[in-house]
């Protein structure tokens, strides 16, 4: 009796354990995925309670996030997680007692930043990073994970300058990866030199002759300047700097100054670049008919002396040339005798030539006119004090005249010693005897 109603209960038993094992539910079970430990896989946070964030990884059973790691999973400074967030896990054990996946949020970002950074030294990228801290040797930087980077692969001279970079974020690039060790060696200097050369490639490509760029200038030399456009540097030569002379680039630029400039020429080839400022500057020589006329009397300052005169730099940014002849009156004097360099002085203009861009000065005319006017201007209070009348001066000027007129002594008796014969000749020869 016990027996048939074992078989009894037992028949039903098997044939519900067979109903179970039918194609569609073999279809179903087998659209859920297999996980092992250490898998990393992509899943959605459907729930968060005391326990910690649920998250569906596309399996039978949610995986669970510890709750002292679902606080804070994304970083102190981020915040938590939160339903609906789309996260990658790191399978930590496939099943718990209490049939749930053990997964980990932060074991899943250690392994992606490891990926990275070697994805990173495979292909030669460059990569960013925060400098956290100074240590002996060099600095250290914030990969997601611990990476050092040697002071001598740091984009300075100055090694005593490496606290300031503290806290600063820094183009590097990776040199070494060591994974057993838990060790990674990156560089700025490389990074740097790379993206230079990069953006040097890419300026040369766009430059063009008549453009006008931005550049800063880096350094200085006796000759012109270095501007850097971008990546690649172009000489802005002395003369080239504005239409009056320069007597040294210092004068115009600074180092470190920005400024626009225009590409003059461009040789890719060589790599060499020509620049000008005073291309873009006005040139004063297009409106001097309107700003200075011939015969104007004018201010200026002495630029330069040479040896066939001095240079005088008018307040419109002209430079005339004043010959040694309009310096002074007297002859064969030497220009540093008259004049020295920033001397302040007011001269006649003689002649103007835009096309030749020349312009001609006279400071001698200037002199005498100033000197003939003190002259009048003396004759005339002289004059109204009564010591002297125009008369005086008139017969003054007579006298002096008559003097240089009278005849040497014994002239007069040479003359009257002469025969009437040649008396009378001499006067046939006169040209008054033909009247």
């Amino acid at each position: 009796m016990t027996s048939a109603s074992e078989d009894t209960i037992a028949e039903p038993r098997e044939q519900t354990e067979a109903d179970s094992e039918t194609p569609e539910r073999r279809d179903y079970e087998a659209t859920f995925r297999t996980l092992s430990a250490g898998d990393i896989v992509a899943g959605t946070v459907v729930q968060m309670d005391q326990r910690g964030a649920l998250v569906d990884v596309g399996t039978k059973s949610e995986g669970l996030i510890p709750q002292e790691e679902a606080r804070d999973a994304k970083g102190p400074d981020e915040k938590p997680l939160a339903v609906g967030d789309r996260i990658s896990v790191y399978v930590v054990r496939p099943e718990g007692e209490d049939g749930l996946l053990l997964l980990s949020k932060k074991k899943a970002d250690y392994e992606a930043v490891w990926n990275h950074v070697i994805q990173a030294f495979e292909a030669g990228e460059i990569i960013s990073a925060m400098v956290t801290e100074r240590v002996r040797g060099g600095l250290v930087v914030d990969l997601g994970l611990r990476g050092f980077l040697p002071a001598s692969h740091v984009a300075t001279r100055n090694v005593y300058t490496l606290d300031r970079l503290v806290g600063r974020s820094l183009r590097l690039k990776v040199v070494e990866v060591d994974r057993a060790r838990k060790r990674v060696v990156v560089s700025h200097k490389l990074a740097a030199e790379e993206e230079r050369q990069r953006r040097r490639e890419l300026t040369l490509e766009s430059l063009q002759e008549g453009q006008i760029r931005k550049g800063i200038v880096r350094r200085i030399t006796d000759y012109g300047a270095f501007v850097d456009l971008g990546g690649v540097d172009g000489l802005l030569h002395v003369t080239e700097m504005s239409w009056t002379r320069v007597r040294h680039p210092s004068d115009v630029v600074n180092p470190g100054q920005r400024l626009e400039v225009m590409v003059l020429k461009v040789d890719r080839e060589q790599e060499k670049i020509s620049l000008g400022l005073k291309q873009i500057l006005p040139d004063p020589w297009q409106h001097v008919a309107e700003q200075y006329k011939t015969g104007e009397v004018v201010e200026g300052k002495i630029t330069r002396l040479v040896p066939f005169g001095v240079f005088c730099l008018l307040p419109a940014g002209i430079e005339g040339i004043i010959p040694t002849s309009e310096l002074a009156g007297q002859k064969k004097v030497s220009p540093a005798d008259l004049v020295q360099v920033g001397q302040t002085v007011r001269v006649k203009i003689l002649s103007i030539r835009p096309a030749e861009r020349r312009m001609m000065l006279s400071l001698r005319q200037v002199e005498q006119e100033t000197e003939r006017r003190e002259y009048q201007e003396y004759l005339a209070r002289q004059q109204q004090a009564g010591r002297i009348t125009i008369g005086d001066l008139v017969g003054d000027a007579f006298a002096r005249a008559g003097q240089q007129a009278e005849p040497e002594p014994g002239e007069d008796e040479c003359s009257s010693s002469a025969s009437p014969e040649e008396s009378e000749a001499e006067r046939a020869r006169s040209p008054s005897s033909s009247d």
